[in-house]
């Protein structure tokens, strides 16, 4: 049969869709830049991007430092020494102080933000791992992985305040702003814990059926959307966080880790132990797959909310550690793809 050219323009517009959505299935990230990073070819872990400073606060765990990275000028601006085995690490711009797990020294250290010195050592807390800053309480919470529980700093003292005991392994400890609390992922128990700041206590506990050994946590606070990862069975479960029930799960990388989510494309990154990375689109309160990636070494992930830039510290590459810089390869969001929708059809003279 023969085509009237008149449909050429449609035939053309919807085969250059179809192929363009298979393409960010499989590269839903490209390489922006790669920057080296001072210090021994180690294990990174939590990361911080602190969108006030344009700096992100990167923990270089086994070389016990803490690397202080500059994402405007794309350098390295300091790399401070005495932290031990650090963990989990986050800013509060508004106190101007950034909080660090050095975790082999059992303790977690604050840090001024404008010097880059050490002005406190709080502990002890057997072992500190995530942290999460709740502004209202003016308090630090801190997964105590080992200590089955969560520790609770003040943050205008830099006193430990209690622990609070979780009866099973603490996973990633976050704020949600929506709702005031702090929610806590829990190992054995396969639940995520609420915790009121102000009072330091538990008040709900919620199962998560589908997942096994929650540890990595996102929050699409908007749109009251928790997402949380579980170690043993490689799945990711979307908790609504209205009803406080997983509504849906999803297969992700072995040994799912740390998680990252853009909230103005709307996109989820997991990154996995396995060096795996699941990339999810939300639309509405689901999930999509986006795209999968592998990155050696690269189960630690941020994402920068302005520029929808995203941060790999690599352990090693060509033998040093390098922060890989990635960016939405073009169609892994619905905005991205509009745009180029837009251009072809500018481009064909596309008419209804």
């Amino acid at each position: 049969m023969r085509i009237r050219s008149t449909f050429l323009p449609s035939i053309l517009l919807w085969g250059f869709i179809a192929a363009l959505a298979q393409t960010s299935e499989r590269n839903p990230l490209r390489v922006a830049a790669d920057i080296p990073l001072p210090g021994a070819a180690v294990r990174f872990d939590y990361q911080y991007f602190d969108a006030s400073q344009g700096r992100l606060y990167i923990a270089h765990m086994n070389a016990n430092q803490l690397v202080v990275f500059d994402t405007k000028k794309r350098a390295v601006i300091a790399n401070l020494d005495g932290f031990p085995s650090v963990h989990g690490v986050w800013a509060a711009p508004e106190l101007g102080r950034v909080y660090a797990s050095a975790t082999g020294a059992h303790q977690v250290n604050v840090v001024d933000a404008k010097t880059l010195s050490i002005i406190a050592r709080v502990g002890p807390i057997k072992y500190p791992d995530g942290i999460a800053y709740a502004p209202s309480a003016k308090r630090i919470f801190v997964s105590d992985e080992h200590g089955d529980a969560d520790a609770v700093i003040d943050a205008t003292t830099n006193a430990l305040v209690t622990t609070i005991p979780l009866a099973g392994g603490a996973g990633n400890t976050v704020y949600d702003p929506g709702s005031g609390h702090i929610f806590v992922a829990v190992h054995e128990k396969n639940e995520l814990v609420a915790i009121d700041p102000a009072t330091a206590k538990i008040i709900g506990r919620y199962p998560l059926p589908g997942i096994q050994s929650p540890h990595g946590i996102a929050l699409d606070a908007a749109n009251r959307l928790a997402f949380v990862a579980g170690e043993e069975n490689h799945k990711l479960g979307v908790v609504d966080l209205d009803a406080m029930k997983v509504t849906t799960v999803h297969d992700v990388g072995e040994d799912p880790d740390v998680l990252a989510f853009d909230a103005g494309l709307k996109l989820l990154y997991v990154s996995a132990e396995s060096g795996n990375i699941t990339v999810f689109r939300e639309s509405g309160k689901s999930l999509a797959l986006a795209g999968k990636l592998f990155l050696p070494h690269g189960h630690t992930v941020s994402v920068d909310p302005d520029t929808h830039l995203v941060y790999f510290p690599l352990e090693k590459l060509d033998g040093r550690p390098v922060l890989r810089i990635m960016e939405p390869a073009a169609g892994a969001s619905h905005e991205g793809l509009s745009r180029q929708i837009c251009g072809l059809r500018h481009c064909c003279n596309y008419r209804r």
